[in-house]
């Protein structure tokens, strides 16, 4: 939205474009920008985010400097340089590590443009997809043990909606505690499409710290800050299924991949009460290298287990309704 207004702006004045956006712009083949040809969109833009991300972690190695240099203990602020160095260094290892990640996501959903059309009519009321049954008054109820004790989900599907995009929205309330202390309060905007998609449309997300309000990191809205939505859960999943989750660059990326479905592999909470076979996806993001979790729905019930088969962490539904 705001390059758009700014471009009107300069048609209004008779203003030519500036010579390093021209120069950017001419980078591209005839017809890119609109998303024609062979070129990789995607792998194009990791290299952008690279380079962004290298940036960011100059600029803090300069912001350090500058804390460094107002220490009157020389000792100390050559300590502090140090410091600012090898953390902008880090930081540019794991941008480079990022990059490959996102890579690698090209590499499986190909090199166009991601700009998924929205279009309102094609949406229906309420969410009946049987892997993510999300109507008003439903609930689920998870809990897993974690070195910091006993950390409890509670998911519940609101009255209210929201109109996003044009599109009437499921609230979904996302309420996390640790040993009974709040940690995150999330809301979250779904809508279901014609073809029993379930669309993403962006979250609010509270992080608690002790008790009080820490950041809402991971937050998005669909039309904000260029975010686009991406799919809950898809109508017919099919194993080798990849599908964007999110959209927000450098914040929201999630990637989700149907393995399974007709999953066997273990034992899932309340499988007995399946409508059909189990649905198994692997999820990830690129902005968190080599962090795996293996989610596991049951149709009729709704998302039932989630594994971190890094430390065999295992999240658990124990109980949900009304039934």
């Amino acid at each position: 939205m705001i390059k758009t207004m700014q471009q009107n702006a300069w048609r209004r004045r008779g203003m030519v474009l500036p010579a390093t956006v021209c120069a950017f712009v001419g980078l591209f083949p005839t017809g890119v920008l609109a998303g024609h040809g062979n070129f990789d969109i995607c792998k194009k833009t990791s290299e952008q985010l690279l380079q962004a991300c290298q940036y960011e972690a100059r600029d803090d190695e300069r912001v350090g400097f500058a804390v460094c240099l107002n220490m009157s203990n020389s000792t100390a602020a050559r300590a502090c340089l140090q410091t600012a160095h090898t953390a902008r260094s880090e930081a540019s290892a794991e941008c480079k590590e990022v990059r490959q990640a996102r890579n690698q996501v090209c590499e499986k959903l190909g090199g166009g443009p991601y700009d998924p059309v929205i279009d309102p009519a094609k949406f229906v009321p309420i969410v009946t997809n049987p892997y993510t049954p999300l109507q008003a008054g439903r609930f689920w109820v998870y809990e897993k043990q974690t070195p910091g004790g006993l950390e409890r989900i509670r998911i519940d599907v609101l009255p209210e909606t929201r109109v996003i995009a044009g599109v009437t929205m499921t609230v979904i309330r996302d309420l996390v505690t640790l040993n009974d202390v709040v940690i995150e309060d999330t809301i979250d905007w779904v809508a279901q499409d014609v073809n029993g998609d379930v669309w993403y449309f962006g979250e609010i997300v509270q992080n608690f710290e002790d008790g009080l309000l820490a950041n809402l990191d991971g937050s998005f809205e669909t039309g904000k800050n260029n975010a686009k939505p991406g799919f809950w859960m898809r109508g017919k999943p099919k194993r080798g299924m990849v599908y964007r989750q999110e959209f927000d660059l450098g914040n929201a990326e999630d990637i989700v991949e149907v393995v399974s479905v007709n999953a066997q592999d273990t034992t899932v909470p309340f499988s007995a009460n399946a409508t059909g076979p189990i649905l198994k996806t692997r999820d990830t993001t690129p902005l968190s290298p080599g962090a795996v979790e293996f989610k596991y729905y049951v149709p009729g019930v709704g998302f039932a287990l989630e594994v971190k088969p890094e430390t065999g962490e295992r999240l658990e539904l124990v109980d949900y309704g009304p039934r």
